[in-house]
C-alpha cells in the first residue's frame, strides 16, 4: 500500500499520543529508581543498608529483567490484535501498579510480606513496560512516510528522558514542599500515587487514536499472522531478531550508562543529596534530550547505522575521563554544577546518537505482520538486559572495589563489542519502505530487496 498522505498536524497529534502514555510509563519506572535509597530502608531490613539498598537496585534491575517476557506476550496480542488496544493495556498495568507501590506498608509494618509485594509489583511493571514501548515505536511509524521516519520517530525518542525531567521534577517539588524529613518519613509515597492520575490522562488521549493504516490494510487483506512467535523466532525472521539485539544490547548499554548511572554515581559514589543530584541530571536532560530528535532527523538525511554506531564508538572512549572529571566537581559542599551539568548533558547526547534513530531502524527492518513482535523482544532483551544491568553491576562493582574505574568496566565493554559486531552485521534501513507488503514467508525476495537496494546506492 502506498503511504497515506496524513497532514503534519494529524502526525504530531500520533506522536504526542504515543510519547505522552511513554512518558508516563517511563516516569512510573523512573521513580523506584530514583528513590532506590529512600526504598532501601522502607522495604528491607535496615540493620545491612549497603545490603537495602543493592537489594533495592537488585528489584529496580528485575524489573528491567522481566521486560522481554512482555514484549514476547503483549507483542503477540499487537500483531493478532492491533497496536492501539495493547498498548492501552499495557499502560494501565504499569500505571496502576506504581501507584499501588505508594500505599503498600512497609517493612517495619508487615514485615518481609513489604518486600515481596514490592516485588510482585516491579514485575507487573516490567512485563508492562515490555509491551508498551515496541507499541509505541510500531505505532508512530506505521503512520509516518519513508523520507521522515528517524525525525518523527525522534520526538517518540524523548519520551523516555521526558519522563525522568517529570520523575525528577516531582521528587524537587515534594521534597522541597514538604521538607527533607517528612519525605524521607512518609512524602516519598506521593509520586508514585501521582502516577495514577497521569495514568487517567493518558488513557483518556490513547483512546482517541485509531488504529494504524498499515495494521488495517494487513487486516482487510486476511494477512494479520497466524502465529506471530513462530513466524519471528522460528522462521529465517530469528537471523534479524538476533541482529536487532546485538545492535540495541549496545545502545541500551550507552542509553542507561549515560542517564542512569549518571544519577546512581551523584548518589552512590558522590554522596549527594537526592535534591542536589535532582537538579544536575534534570538540567542536564532537558538541555541534551532535543538531540534525540536532531539525530533522528540527520539518520533520515545520511543513515541510521553511522549514527548508532559512532554514539557506542564515542561512549566507550570517553565514559572513563567524562566520569572522572564528573567525580572531581561534584564533591559534598563544592558542586561545580556548571561543568557538572555540562558533562551529563554530554553523556546524553551519546545516548541521543544511538537512541534517536533506533526506533525508525527496528521499524523498517521487520516486516508489518509482525512487527510488534519482531520490534518489541530486541529491543526489551537489549534495554532490560544490556541496558537494564547497568545500574547493579556498577554499583556492585563500585561497593565492592571502590574503583569509578572497575565500575565503568561493563558500560565500557559492552558497546564497543556491540559497535565491532554491528559494523559488520547490521544492514542500513534507512532507504527500505515499510509501506511495501512483506510476507513472513517470502523472506528471500525481502534479503533480495536489501541487496538491491544496497547496490544501487552510490559508493
Amino acid at each position: 500500500m502506498p503511504a497515506p498522505n496524513i497532514a503534519a498536524k494529524e502526525l504530531r497529534r500520533v506522536v504526542i499520543a504515543a510519547a505522552v502514555g511513554n512518558i508516563i510509563e517511563w516516569y512510573d519506572f523512573y521513580i523506584f529508581g530514583s528513590l532506590a535509597a529512600i526504598l532501601s530502608v522502607k522495604f528491607f531490613e535496615k540493620s545491612h543498608p549497603v545490603a537495602a539498598f543493592l537489594s533495592t537496585v537488585a528489584l529496580f534491575s528485575i524489573g528491567f529483567l522481566i521486560r522481554p517476557l512482555g514484549a514476547f506476550v503483549f507483542g503477540w496480542v499487537g500483531d493478532k490484535v492491533g497496536r492501539k488496544y495493547t498498548f492501552l493495556v499495557t499502560l494501565s498495568g504499569m500505571g496502576l501498579s506504581t501507584a499501588l507501590i505508594g500505599v503498600i506498608p512497609t517493612y517495619a509494618k508487615i514485615g518481609i510480606l513489604a518486600a515481596i509485594l514490592l516485588f510482585a509489583l516491579r514485575l507487573i511493571q516490567g512485563l508492562c513496560l515490555g509491551g508498551e514501548y515496541g507499541g509505541a515505536i510500531t505505532y508512530v511509524a506505521e503512520h509516518i512516510s519513508d523520507a521522515k521516519r528517524g525525525y518523527y520517530t525522534g520526538w517518540l525518542q524523548t519520551s523516555p528522558t521526558l519522563g525522568i525531567v517529570v520523575s525528577l521534577a516531582v521528587i524537587i517539588g515534594t521534597r522541597t514542599a514538604l521538607g527533607t524529613e517528612q519525605f524521607n518519613d512518609w512524602g516519598w509515597r506521593i509520586p508514585f500515587i501521582i502516577s495514577l492520575l497521569l495514568v487517567m490522562i493518558a488513557v483518556y488521549i490513547r483512546l482517541s487514536l485509531q488504529e494504524t493504516p498499515i495494521f488495517q490494510d494487513i487486516k482487510a487483506r486476511g494477512q494479520t499472522a497466524t502465529n506471530p512467535w513462530r513466524q519471528a523466532f522460528l522462521s529465517s525472521n530469528v537471523k534479524y531478531v538476533g541482529i536487532a539485539t546485538i545492535v540495541v544490547l549496545g545502545q541500551g548499554c550507552v542509553w542507561y550508562s549515560g542517564q542512569f548511572w549518571a544519577l546512581y554515581f551523584l548518589q552512590t559514589v558522590k554522596k549527594l543529596d537526592v535534591l542536589t543530584s535532582s537538579y544536575i541530571v534534570g538540567a542536564a536532560l532537558l538541555i541534551a534530550t532535543p538531540t534525540l530528535i536532531f539525530w533522528g532527523w540527520l539518520s533520515d538525511k545520511i543513515g541510521r547505522k553511522p549514527i548508532i554506531l559512532g554514539g557506542m564508538a564515542l561512549a566507550s572512549l570517553t565514559y572513563y575521563p567524562l566520569y572522572s572529571v564528573l567525580g572531581r566537581v561534584t564533591n559534598p559542599g563544592a558542586v561545580n554544577y556548571a561543568i557538572a551539568i555540562l558533562i551529563v548533558a554530554i553523556l546524553v547526547n551519546y545516548v541521543g546518537m544511538t537512541y534517536g534513530p533506533i526506533a525508525a531502524f527496528l521499524a523498517e527492518f521487520f516486516p508489518g505482520r509482525i512487527r510488534y513482535t519482531s520490534v518489541s523482544v530486541p529491543y526489551h532483551i537489549g534495554n532490560g538486559w544490556g541496558g537494564g544491568l547497568v545500574p547493579i553491576i556498577t554499583t556492585s562493582v563500585y561497593l565492592s572495589t571502590g574503583s569509578v574505574g572497575a565500575a565503568l568496566i561493563y558500560p565500557i565493554a559492552l558497546p564497543a563489542v556491540c559497535f565491532v559486531l554491528s559494523l559488520f552485521l547490521m544492514p542500513e534501513t534507512n532507504k527500505i519502505s515499510i509501506w511495501e507488503p512483506i510476507h513472513v514467508s517470502e523472506r528471500k525476495a525481502e534479503e533480495a530487496r536489501l541487496a538491491r537496494e544496497a547496490a544501487s546506492r552510490p559508493a
